[in-house]
């Protein structure tokens, strides 16, 4: 068969895919070993991105190796490092290299884990491993399940759908959903997707400790029954974005409980944290919920993309999202053999359950808690350096691995307007020159900057390094200031 044979069949030979493939493997390897060295961020503009990679659809072959270099010089290079030790900012995807070999096993033979008859073995481990989640939050295995989606945005919506059908059937035109003010955005995102209007979401305050305001929260609920609404769904946080601040979820499942509401948790972000001493205690009440948000791509320490969401009664996903088109209707098996595209959005999925299961069994339960608490106790060794120095002030103490704080000498009058600024300008400085990912949030009307140490590689040094750096750079801008002054 000559050359233009396989390019139309869309193949190599054999020989080739080796070679190609070993490629690869050694540029990913280098990467896991190396990437401490590298810089974090790489950053380019529009402008810059078009006139690199900006080109007409190829119609004739390039051959693959000149392909695959122009990727790792012009595309990876271009891309922030978000598994690096100084990626603090976001929330950052430290991974795993099982993990990802498992992903190129599963796009290698491309498997299809939408349904049962398609792959058996696909099923079946997500069976396992969902029941692995559910009896590491205490949700029941014989009624309870789950599924796995792209992320938390993605569970959250597929919680949220469930909740509106299971509450309030067709008619949601009288609905009101509760939320905190430091709910994620993919639960309004959600909320907006599933029909809701804006007077229909109650976005509740939250008090100092950015805890949801329990009292504000049963006033909106008793407001909105007197005036013949119907209130469905209260959305908690196990671990909040800005600050990893978990609400108070056994008040808030005894509110769901009298008043007979929904309750999801999200916990996207921290509930991975009950595998650690400090998180099973924050976490006390994770278990009531309804239905929960998991995000195994952040601190299960999971490659994008894989997020999760349980519920206490899978019979509740395969009731709202069943569909039974004439052209499925010679798979759909036995009751016991689940079907995963009927119990979410999805009906093509690829198989995501096969590197948590094979990231589990190779490095065990056991790592995975040592590297959250160690995260944890990073983190909590960060405020302390941060309590003791006279340059910083802390904006929110160190809670499931994240800590606000904020460039602050005390030796320096400056106003409210003059720090914002000083913080804005640090952060700007630091990511600029590519040494670490530190951008800035906000809080009680402050810039702050946020760290979020979820990465097991990240040690105390790059955490000191870091700071000095950002002392560095406020000291100049308070010298700037002082000479326009």
């Amino acid at each position: 068969m000559d050359k233009n044979d396989l390019n139309s069949k869309l193949i190599l030979p054999k020989e080739k895919m080796q070679q190609y493939g070993y490629k690869i493997v050694d540029l990913i390897v280098n990467h896991f070993e190396n990437q401490n060295s590298k810089t974090p961020v790489n950053q380019a503009s529009r402008e810059e991105m078009d006139v690199l990679l900006t080109e007409e659809i190829p119609n004739n072959p390039t051959p693959a190796n000149e392909v695959l270099d122009f990727v790792m010089d012009h595309v990876i290079p271009h891309s922030n490092i978000v598994s690096h030790p100084k990626s603090f900012s976001f929330v950052p995807g430290p991974s795993n290299y099982i993990s990802a070999m498992a992903d190129t096993i599963a796009t290698g033979f491309n498997i299809f884990s939408g349904g049962w008859a398609a792959s058996p073995a696909a099923a079946q481990l997500e069976i396992v491993t969902m029941n692995w989640l559910l009896k590491i939050f205490g949700f029941p295995t014989k009624k309870g399940g789950g599924i796995f989606t792209s992320g938390g945005s993605m569970a959250n919506l597929t919680a949220l759908v469930t909740a509106r059908r299971i509450k309030c059937k067709s008619d949601f035109s009288k609905a009101t959903i509760y939320l905190s003010d430091q709910a994620h955005s993919s639960n309004i995102k959600a909320i907006k997707v599933i029909g809701l209007k804006k007077e229909q979401i109650r976005i509740i305050p939250t008090d100092l400790e950015f805890k949801v305001s329990l009292n504000k929260l049963k006033n909106a609920i008793a407001r909105d029954r007197l005036e013949g609404l119907k209130p469905f769904c209260i959305i908690a946080s196990a671990g909040t974005t800005n600050t990893g601040t978990v609400d108070p979820l056994d008040e808030i499942a005894d509110i769901c409980e009298k008043e007979k509401l929904w309750l999801h948790i999200d916990g996207a972000y921290g509930a991975a944290a009950i595998l650690s001493k400090n998180g099973k205690k924050l976490l006390k009440g994770i278990r009531r919920a309804d239905s929960l948000t998991v995000d195994p791509h952040k601190w299960f320490f999971q490659p994008y993309e894989i997020g999760c969401l349980l519920v206490k009664n899978h019979n509740w996903l395969s009731s709202t999202f069943s569909e039974k088109p004439e052209y499925l209707r010679d798979i759909e098996g036995n009751e016991s053999e689940i079907n995963f595209y009927d119990h979410g959005i999805q009906l093509t999925r690829r198989f995501r359950a096969l590197k948590f299961y094979m990231s589990l069994k190779t490095f065990g339960l056991e790592s995975f808690k040592k590297a959250i608490q160690y995260n944890i106790e990073l983190c909590e060794q960060t405020e302390a350096i941060l309590r003791k120095s006279a340059q910083w002030e802390v904006t929110s103490p160190a809670t499931l691995a994240i800590i606000n704080f904020r460039y602050h000498p005390i030796n320096h009058k400056l106003s409210e307007k003059q720090l914002d600024q000083i913080n804005q300008s640090i952060s700007k400085k630091i990511v600029d020159s590519g040494e670490a990912l530190l951008v800035t949030t906000v809080l009680q009307g402050q810039v702050v900057l946020r760290m979020c140490l979820i990465n097991p590689r990240t040690t105390i040094e790059d955490i000191n390094d870091t700071l000095k750096k950002c002392e560095d750079y406020g000291r100049k801008e308070i010298q700037e200031l002082e000479i326009l002054n």
